[in-house]
């Protein structure tokens, strides 16, 4: 036998795969054990899209090219990241015709779908939309927030970030609600809180990782207001004026994130420990953040595990008293 080993050859990346396993590092559960299959299949498959569409506006995708491939770019089109949620909102719509769904016009790049969708994440969608008869407007303010975010990059004051949040966190929640059935006017208001508040927890854990694509989510006016400059955020740890600035975001999104205990006294069953699930994980994240002395520069703070169930305990017990 030869000693010589032959070259390993690499094994192709899956695309689906690689943006599914990214839900262990989330803050709450994306589709738990505890939910029906075909429920888990749905959400996961809304997480699918939801992750991917954040990683071509991050430019966060697989470096060999797959997700491009996949959607008919040229791996090099990387660069190019409105180029790139053109051809995904492309997808989307192939999507949405293949579950027998129009979606309204849009972007003129995007208009064509013509065939079946491309990329396998698009094409897991399809019996999600077609099983619950999904809107396409969520989908389309998700696209909207990551092409946002490649033009601005700074936000005033706060009401222009809720109205960012409006587009890049609040759909989710709209999502599950269809999935779930169980969408009406006020759940919809109480979702919408809850996601806000969630994607403010994520942009605290974020400040130094968003800084390094220079984008700040932390209200300009905030910053004035508490005497931080850019270049305190971009320190190795948090001053105190920092420290002070972060309490108070931090205390927006907890008070954010309790407008949804009514929301998981609504529901009943297994989707009532899933939502409580979403409310309890951003508040684990909002304590972890206190317990680190709201210094988030060193790194994201991230709860324990026994400290999640425990805040997800105390949401359920919540939700009952006040029910």
């Amino acid at each position: 036998m030869s000693g010589h080993q032959q070259p390993r050859v690499p094994r192709p990346v899956d695309p689906a795969r690689a943006t599914l396993d990214k839900a262990a590092a989330e803050n709450f559960p994306v589709a738990p054990f505890f939910l029906p299959s075909a429920w888990r299949d749905d959400l996961m498959a809304l997480y699918g899209f939801a992750r991917l569409v954040d990683d071509i506006g991050d430019g966060d995708l697989d470096p060999g090219g797959a997700d491009l491939r996949a959607l008919g770019l040229a791996p090099g089109a990387a660069g190019d990241r409105l180029a790139a949620l053109d051809a995904f909102e492309t997808d989307l719509r192939r999507a949405f015709a293949a579950a027998g769904r129009s979606v309204p016009a849009g972007d003129p790049a995007a208009a064509d779908p013509g065939g079946p969708p491309r990329h396998p994440l698009l094409r897991g969608l399809v019996p999600a939309v077609r099983r619950h008869a999904l809107t396409p407007e969520p989908f389309l303010g998700l696209i909207a927030a990551n092409r946002q975010d490649q033009r601005v990059r700074r936000y005033a004051d706060y009401g222009e970030l809720v109205a960012y949040c409006e587009l890049s966190a609040n759909p989710v929640g709209n999502l599950v609600l269809q999935v779930s059935g169980t969408l009406t006017a006020e759940r919809l208001r109480r979702s919408d809180a809850v996601c806000t508040g969630l994607q403010i927890v994520e942009h605290l854990q974020d400040v130094r990782e968003d800084l390094g694509r220079d984008r700040i989510y932390l209200p300009a006016d905030d910053l004035r207001r508490f005497h931080v400059t850019e270049a305190d955020l971009a320190a190795p740890s948090a001053s105190a004026s920092v420290r002070s600035l972060i309490a108070y975001q931090a205390d927006r999104a907890r008070t954010l994130l309790l407008e949804g205990v009514p929301l998981v006294g609504s529901v009943r069953g297994r989707l009532k420990l899933l939502l409580a699930g979403f409310v309890g994980g951003g508040l684990a994240a909002v304590d972890a953040i206190a317990a680190a002395g709201f210094d988030v520069l060193p790194g994201p703070p991230k709860p324990a595990r026994t400290q999640l169930l425990r805040s997800v305990g105390a949401v359920m017990q919540r939700a009952r008293r006040e029910g």
